[in-house]
């Protein structure tokens, strides 16, 4: 039973982590907008990954599960 609490403790945290940077991502000018992010525009269409905020963000995550995951 400890170790569902602790998935549910994980996951809320996540959440919590997520809604935050949907909410302050748009008051953060260069997030979304690193170099290495991919941007093709053609005539009607625009595609549009960002690698490297991708990667940054990974990154984050694994510092993060990393430092409270251990037992």
């Amino acid at each position: 039973m400890t170790e569902l609490g602790r998935l549910f403790l994980m996951l809320g945290g996540a959440l919590l982590l997520i809604g935050g940077v949907l909410l302050l991502g748009s008051k953060i000018p260069w997030f979304g907008h690193l170099p290495g992010d991919i941007v093709i525009e053609k005539k009607n269409v625009q595609f549009y990954f960002p690698l490297a905020t991708c990667l940054l963000v990974s990154l984050l995550f694994s510092l993060l599960f990393s430092l409270f995951g251990r037992k």
